[in-house]
């Protein structure tokens, strides 16, 4: 298996547990691994033969920007199921962070794996 990336995404939106940060924009950072078979895409050259990283990373944007979880758990999980939704992977590994959350850490967040079959 290949892995198309995206690495540091960086999406303002509403997250977390606190009463003040249900009123202000947060930042969430992700890095995305995507799975999925490169080999036709290198012989014909042609975006419709790969995943579109570009579709991807504005696909995850928009969702990320318009949701109020609570968790990041709660993003990570639902975006990833976004992604195995809307895209033709095999394996989605995220890193998903909000910069800055906790005094004296420079982010803090989750890492998760999901194979298609265990979505």
């Amino acid at each position: 298996m290949d892995i198309v990336f995206i690495k540091e995404l960086c999406i303002e939106t509403t997250i977390g547990i606190y009463d003040w940060e249900r009123k202000i924009k947060q930042v969430v950072c992700i890095d995305l691994e995507l799975g999925i078979e490169i080999r036709k895409s290198s012989g014909t050259d042609n975006i419709k033969d790969t995943v579109d990283y570009k579709a991807v990373a504005k696909k995850v944007q928009s969702f990320i920007q318009k949701s109020k979880f609570l968790l990041i758990e709660a993003l990570a999980e639902e975006t990833v199921k976004l992604i195995f939704q809307e895209f033709q992977v095999n394996y989605v590994k995220g890193r998903f962070s909000k910069p800055g959350a906790v005094t004296g850490s420079k982010e803090v967040g989750v890492i998760i794996e999901r194979t298609k079959d265990a979505k």
